[in-house]
């Protein structure tokens, strides 16, 4: 098996019809140069496959390095809970879950559903 920071999302491939001229500032924000993205997420997971494309499409517009952009695929156990790379330490209960990290801490935090798409509700976070 690979290990954690290797594995990819199949869901974090960037939807190609995703819209960038209608979010042109948040894809301003997330390009910051250091920001660290890590996702949590499970391509079985209904709500990543809804969400994730864009949050790619997202991240490619605003020219984060792919070096910046951690994927963390979870599984679902019987009881519900969520195992996978780095569950524990980062609190996961709920996916997709996203963090974004500014030398080395947490600035912003996305988690499973918003009123807003994850990379405007990031983007909302960052600049407050």
């Amino acid at each position: 098996m690979a290990d954690a920071e290797s594995q990819t999302l199949e869901t974090m491939e960037p939807n190609p019809m995703w819209d960038e001229e209608s979010y042109e500032d948040a894809v301003e924000t997330l390009s910051e140069d250091g920001l660290v993205f890590r996702v949590w997420g499970g391509d079985w997971c209904g709500d990543c496959r809804g969400q994730l494309p864009d949050f790619g499409a997202a991240l490619d517009a605003a020219g984060v390095p792919e070096e910046n952009v951690h994927h963390y695929p979870v599984e679902k156990v019987d009881d519900g809970s969520k195992v996978g790379p780095k569950v524990e330490e980062y609190g996961i209960e709920l996916i997709p879950t996203v963090v974004v990290e500014r030398d080395g801490e947490e600035v912003a935090r996305f988690v499973e559903e918003e009123a807003s798409p994850i990379a405007v509700y990031l983007a909302d976070r960052l600049e407050s």
